[in-house]
């Protein structure tokens, strides 16, 4: 039996204050198994009722719109981190890395929508943060680990880790 491969690594990311420290071991990860590495942002739909106030107040096109130049917005923010971390990180290391990262946008609910993508784009692991943006644990990385078919691994993110 050989032992397994990682060739495709989903970072998921919720874009917030702490997130570096994921970041770091994801691009270490991808670049000790020369590994691809997807960012994965999830943004959750609006629900039931911001839907049908939105739909009321608004015709369908300028929807559609609003909703794709926010998807826009948070690619670029995506792109902006990721050079960010480029120059403010790698920059400093004494050796070169490869530094191939493939930010994603995905819509749904933050498990089901990780699990699927994972599934989708062959995801070999998953790494994520330990703990939400409020500084609690994280029920979407519970979530996430109790039913991932992949391995998960989970990185401290409270201010004391770095």
């Amino acid at each position: 039996m050989s032992l397994p491969q990682i060739k495709t690594i989903l970072y998921t990311t919720s874009l917030g204050e702490h997130t570096r420290p994921v970041f770091r071991q994801a691009v270490n990860l991808a670049n000790q198994f020369q590994a691809h590495l997807l960012m994965l942002h999830v943004v959750e739909p609006v629900g039931e009722m911001g839907r049908a106030l939105i739909h009321t107040y608004l015709p369908e096109d300028v929807i559609t719109k609003m909703h794709d130049e926010g998807i826009d917005r948070v690619l670029g923010q995506m792109k902006e981190r990721l050079e960010k971390y480029r120059d403010e990180e790698l920059k400093e290391l004494d050796h070169d890395i490869a530094f191939d990262v493939e930010p994603v946008i995905a819509e749904g609910q933050h498990a089901d929508t990780i699990l699927s993508q994972a599934a989708k784009l062959n995801a070999d692991i998953i790494v994520m943060g330990q703990e939400n943006t409020f500084g609690h644990h994280s029920a979407t990385t519970h979530q996430v680990v109790r039913r991932a078919k992949i391995p998960v691994f989970v990185v401290p993110t409270g201010k004391e880790y770095l």
